[in-house]
């Protein structure tokens, strides 16, 4: 036999009732007569509770038990023949009836104990079987309608019953045995005590219903029919990504359910384990997917966690102070006052030192747990061994799940890791012995993010997201928008990376959106959407937005923008840029954005400062890391001045060149902007800086490759009519390196802490001497490679390239 229950959610529309019907019809028909344990119709259970208090006081609740009325006589009408009608309706208005006189003795008298609100909560559970009954009768399927309060025995506990086991089980069997062909739709909830009073087993005590009679009967399965796939990962409210689960071990399930988890009530396991029968939990609207099932003993999903839990609300409250260290007997007397105050402590933890201890609490028990304590260690207080206790609210419990966690190495410096690098800050932290849970406690602000992350780092998700930020749509803000869109699907399938355009902004408009801006419309939707542009506004919205693995990628080449990424870091943002001008800054700016990058555990990626998608800064990094020491830099970083350089033979006159240059694009307006050799000693500097070398920009030492006649001409044109005119002086630098087989190259050196950049003749034994079209060059001589220089060359400008390095350094940051 198989226990099916089914939530409010499952019978809470004719349409439910009818999956729920087509359900049970087809176990019946399989010639395993099923058992039925059912739920008060969605939110019916909220309104009797509401309509309750108003009637004690002595407010009107007539609308409102009406309107539930109502609602179950329109099932009947939509789901029950016409000739079936008047039994079905007659019984509810009779159960209606008693109902009324219950609410208007209990405002007639102005108070509801809570034995009359159990009483008053009970109809719930017995309209919606009672109809549910009728309706599989219709369907051949021989229902009957069981009340639980004549199976189910508990204290006097009302409100959350105490159950009696013995009995109860012998009751329920009794009842199985004398109606062994039938299928009972049996209220769930609801229970009686001794003297007959109507009790409740406490909210989703339905499922604790479920699991009793299943252990009573020994039935081969409970099934738990609810409105989700089954046990997720995670809240899918909150993490989009989350999955079900096919298998979790009890005590798993058990975790997780009291960590917040709400498909299934806690207590529900424990019956379940004392008779080893399995729980699936199903979803009525997905009657074909498998579910969760959940037995005795614990498989791998992929992952040694198997869920992320959380409960949104809770309340911190910190006992420290003296009296608390070696003080025997202490937390037995913290304890014993809060469960005297009715207060249920969900975590603990406290400080090796014994000075202090921290209890995670429900919001509403802060003020008795307070007053309990004050009461309590009233002495201690008074004669300041103890610091009042401080009440802390607006937090939140994540809670890590997995039986395999056990002895796992690693697994907290991931979830930790995860925590620090999205900004999360943990306020408490507790693990049971058991290893089968790892709780924090962090803001409520920061719940959303907090899960995400984890959810990712824990490997529980087949793709990470990096939330972006991006700042600039020019010739390469576009461009790596447009290579993030070719290559979604190998990021996805390659490199498990989803990447979520959160926000996208120019000089003109931005627009943000958390869920993410689409990747092939960007530009029709900052057009049609998007708001004026303003930069402090765009980073405020992006960093009100919370989200987890944030990175703001900055394409622009502006100095403002680059004022904000200190504000980034201290947010918990990465930040890609192949924007130089911040790392061009002066060295105590850079040196306090390196300091700050790893105080907030964030990424800060710049390669395309330098040699556009070359990886030359990766690499130089790579040989100190390793402990090789830099002797000498030798590079061309201008594909500009190369392709220049790389040009000027033959019969072309060097303005010939720099106007062939301008024409393919690769100068500035003006080119004397490229020529002046000024973009050359930011690059020289930063790798100046990379090495250690506590440089400004003044300190490097520039050789002018213009005549100064030709650097002060008023216009662009009078530029070149000035280059014109000095023909000869490039003219003998190219005929003198001709004479002597060499070519002219304008080369940046970085050699015993100082930094130049000369216009110099490479001879052919030069690794130089063979550059060619706009390439950059650089060459790194070390101790490693004191005789044999390490050598990168290849396309040095365009945005295609610096885009694609800009791609490069936000995959690095998800590989983080």
């Amino acid at each position: 036999m198989r226990i099916l229950k089914f939530g409010g959610t499952s019978v809470g529309s004719a349409d439910a009732i009818c999956k729920l019907v087509q359900i049970v019809k087809q176990e019946y028909e399989r010639g395993k007569a099923p058992a039925l344990v059912c739920s008060a119709l969605a939110g019916v259970t909220n309104t009797l509770l509401n309509l309750v208090n108003n009637a004690s006081a002595g407010e009107e609740y007539s609308s409102g038990l009406n309107q539930v009325e109502e609602r179950h006589f329109l099932i009947v009408r939509q789901l029950l023949e016409i000739k079936h009608h008047n039994q079905a309706l007659l019984g509810l208005k009779l159960y209606f009836n008693e109902l009324d006189g219950l609410l208007a003795g209990v405002k007639a008298l102005g108070e509801a104990s809570p034995r009359i609100r159990d009483k008053v909560l009970a109809y719930g559970e017995l309209c919606s079987c009672y109809t549910i009954s009728h309706i599989l009768r219709q369907q051949q399927v021989p229902a009957l309608f069981a009340d639980a309060r004549l199976l189910v025995r508990t204290d006097s506990s009302f409100g959350k019953a105490n159950v009696n086991q013995a009995v109860t089980y012998r009751q329920i069997q009794d009842y199985f045995q004398q109606h062994g062909n039938e299928v009972p739709v049996i209220t769930g909830f609801i229970a009686s005590d001794g003297a007959g009073n109507s009790t409740t087993l406490g909210r989703g005590g339905s499922d604790y219903t479920a699991a009793l009679v299943g252990a009573a009967v020994q039935a081969g399965e409970v099934q738990i029919w609810t409105d989700v796939d089954g046990f997720m990962t995670a809240d899918p409210r909150l993490v989009e990504k989350a999955f079900p689960l096919k298998h979790l071990s009890y005590n798993e399930a058990m975790e997780l359910s009291y960590f917040g988890a709400k498909v299934i009530h806690s207590p529900t396991i424990l019956p379940a384990i004392a008779s080893q029968i399995p729980i699936v939990v199903k979803n009525t609207f997905n009657a074909a997917f498998a579910g969760t099932s959940i037995g005795a003993t614990a498989t791998v999903n992929g992952s040694l966690v198997k869920g992320i839990t959380s409960i949104p609300a809770v309340s911190l409250i910190t006992l420290q102070g003296g009296g608390i260290v070696g003080h025997k007997g202490f937390s037995g007397r913290l304890f014993s006052a809060l469960a005297l105050a009715g207060v249920n402590v969900i975590l603990i933890t406290q400080a090796s030192s014994e000075r202090s201890i921290s209890l995670a609490i429900s919001p509403e028990d802060a003020a008795p747990a307070r007053n309990a304590i004050e009461a309590e260690f009233e002495y201690e207080l008074l004669k300041e061994q103890l610091l009042p206790p401080v009440v802390e609210s607006e937090f939140s419990i994540l809670a890590v799940v997995g039986e395999n966690m056990k002895q796992a190495i690693g697994l907290s410096g991931k979830l930790f890791s995860a925590l620090g690098r999205s900004g999360v800050n943990v306020s408490a932290i507790a693990q049971g012995s058991s290893e089968l849970n790892i709780s924090v406690v962090v803001s409520a602000d920061d719940l959303g993010k907090a899960l995400n992350s984890v959810h990712d780092a824990l490997f529980l998700s087949p793709l990470k997201t990096l939330n972006v930020y991006c700042c600039g749509t020019g010739n390469i803000g576009s461009t790596l928008l447009k290579q993030l869109e070719q290559h979604q699907e190998y990021l996805q399938e390659s490199r498990h990376l989803r990447i979520n355009l959160a926000g996208v902004c120019n000089s003109r408009k931005m627009h943000l959106n958390p869920s993410g801006v689409n990747l092939g419309s960007w530009k029709q939707t900052l057009q049609d959407t998007g708001e004026q542009s303003n930069l402090e506004q765009f980073i405020n919205q992006a960093v009100a937005q919370n989200l987890p693995n944030s990175v703001f990628i900055d394409n622009t080449g502006s100095a403002a923008v680059a004022q904000t990424y200190r504000h980034l870091f201290e947010e918990s943002f990465s930040v890609v840029t192949c924007n130089k001008i911040r790392n061009c800054g002066t060295f105590p700016d850079y040196f306090t954005d390196k300091q700050v990058v790893r105080k907030y555990g964030v990424d800060y990626y710049f390669e395309t400062n330098v040699g556009a998608g070359l990886p030359i800064i990766k690499t130089l990094q790579d040989l100190l890391i390793s402990g090789d020491r830099v002797l000498k830099i030798e590079a061309i970083l201008s594909g500009t001045i190369s392709f220049i350089f790389n040009s000027y033979r033959g019969s072309k006159t060097f303005a010939e060149v720099v106007r062939e240059a301008q024409e393919k694009g690769f100068t500035e307006p003006d080119p004397r902007d490229d020529l002046s050799g000024l973009d050359f000693a930011r690059k020289m500097l930063i790798l100046a800086r990379e090495t250690g070398l506590p440089a400004e920009l003044q300190n490097v030492k520039i050789q002018p490759i213009l005549p100064q006649n030709c650097i002060d001409a008023p216009t662009v044109e009078a530029f070149y009519e000035e280059l014109g005119k000095s023909e000869s002086y490039f003219e003998k630098l190219k005929t003198q390196a001709e004479t002597d087989g060499k070519v002219l190259r304008y080369v940046g050196i970085l050699e015993d802490d100082s930094i130049k950049i000369d216009l110099v003749m490479a001879s052919s034994e030069h690794p130089f001497y063979g550059l060619s079209g706009s390439d950059n060059i650089i060459s790194f001589t070390t101790d490693r490679y004191l005789f044999n220089p390490m050598v990168i060359k290849g396309p040095g400008a365009g945005a295609e390239v610096t885009a694609a390095g800009v791609l490069a350094d936000l995959v690095r940051v998800a590989a983080n």
